[in-house]
């Protein structure tokens, strides 16, 4: 335990010596600001909206409505150089017709639930089954399809912020209870990206809500997302059955190839078939078990540096778990932004949460939310630059 404290503190020193960028690489502006533009529109001609967060360091976010999905998130290199680090679409309609999850916010439950049913205050609850023989991301229609609603557009002492609501009635794909939900993003002038997911219920149900976004640091559409090196503050993660479900273990990294203790290129182990693991998930699709677990405050949970570039992505949330998926099953099937074919490994998606299959398994913790007792997730994707 010692060793792995020891691994961690060098990887938060590292992580807070990166220095910001500098203001001589990006064009002078004035402080975070938040701009309301058009969208586009869905096939049954329903208006989609979009945010453009921009701080003064040359980081910017916009944020649609469809989704409640992060569209983009633009971030220098070392040079100045602004590039979309996300993957995703350039027009509403592809979200749609073309669906993934791409930046999107995810729930009611983010992740899979075994056979789609779990037990809730003695009762069985049954959801669609859209992931084979689970139940993933929220169902066949979860919150990443839906059309949510711009309840505050703001700029204020440096940060800029949009707030987006949605209502889940009870029965919802299932789930028991109406969810009030309330998504928010702020942008600082320093290159953090705060999210924060926020919701109450009439009735006892469960939620977990992440965003999804898959990144590429050296630039959405370029090649070498898996060369990236990466640093997950984790010691142990939660193995997985052939149905991507945990097995119930908290196995530890060491001697694995999902030890991310120390930063190493993430291409060094996704390709390992000697794994059963890798094998399962046709490279890393897997939950890791925070160290810091459950915080009062967002802690740093992963970095991801593009040594090319310089860009880095640190990643911090209040949760316990971080899923880490390497864009296993992207297969040249979908065309993204700009006309960018995406293949395997063209992304990453961090997604802090709870554990896969919380509900069903006691031991991971409880994902159950009460009236008086609301849900709140705030993680943080922080952008800067390595010299």
């Amino acid at each position: 335990m010692r060793r792995n404290a020891r691994l961690f503190i060098r990887f938060v020193a590292a992580a807070c010596a990166l220095p910001l960028l500098a203001s001589r690489s990006v064009t002078a502006a004035q402080a975070a600001t938040a701009k309301r533009e058009a969208f586009g529109a869905l096939s049954d001609g329903t208006r989609i909206e979009a945010v453009v967060l921009t701080g003064k360091n040359g980081v910017s976010a916009r944020v649609i409505t469809l989704g409640a999905t992060l569209q983009a998130l633009n971030a220098p290199d070392r040079a100045g150089r602004i590039a979309d680090v996300t993957l995703g679409y350039d027009d509403a309609k592809s979200y749609i017709d073309r669906p993934n999850f791409w930046g999107q916010t995810v729930g009611r439950y983010a992740n899979r639930i075994a056979g789609g049913r779990f037990m809730l205050d003695g009762k069985q609850v049954q959801l669609p089954l859209n992931d084979k023989t689970n139940s993933l991301h929220g169902g066949t229609t979860g919150f990443d399809k839906r059309v949510w609603r711009i309840s505050d557009v703001s700029q204020k002492n440096g940060i800029a912020r949009v707030a987006m609501t949605l209502t889940s009635p009870a029965g919802d794909q299932g789930y028991p209870g109406t969810l009030n939900v309330t998504v928010t993003y702020s942008l600082d002038d320093r290159g953090a990206l705060t999210i924060d997911f926020d919701a109450t219920t009439d009735a006892p149900t469960i939620v977990n809500m992440t965003n999804h976004a898959l990144f590429n640091m050296a630039g959405e559409g370029q090649p070498g997302a898996l060369a990236q090196r990466m640093t997950i503050a984790a010691s142990r993660y939660t193995p997985v059955n052939a149905a991507l479900i945990p097995t119930g273990a908290l196995a530890p990294v060491a001697g694995t190839p999902f030890d991310f203790r120390t930063a190493r290129a993430i291409d060094e182990v996704v390709r390992d078939g000697r794994d059963p693991q890798i094998v399962a998930g046709r490279g890393i699709d897997h939950n890791f078990v925070l160290d810091a677990g459950r915080t009062a405050e967002p802690k740093l949970a992963v970095r991801l540096e593009d040594s090319g570039s310089g860009r880095v992505l640190e990643v911090l949330t209040d949760q316990p778990g971080v899923q880490v998926y390497t864009g296993n099953f992207l297969n040249g099937a979908l065309v993204g932004k700009s006309g960018h074919l995406y293949r395997m490994g063209d992304g990453v998606a961090l997604e802090p949460q709870l554990f896969p299959d919380t509900p069903n398994q006691p031991a991971f913790g409880s994902a159950r939310v009460a009236p008086g007792k609301p849900y709140h997730h705030r993680m943080i994707y922080r952008v800067s630059v390595a010299r």
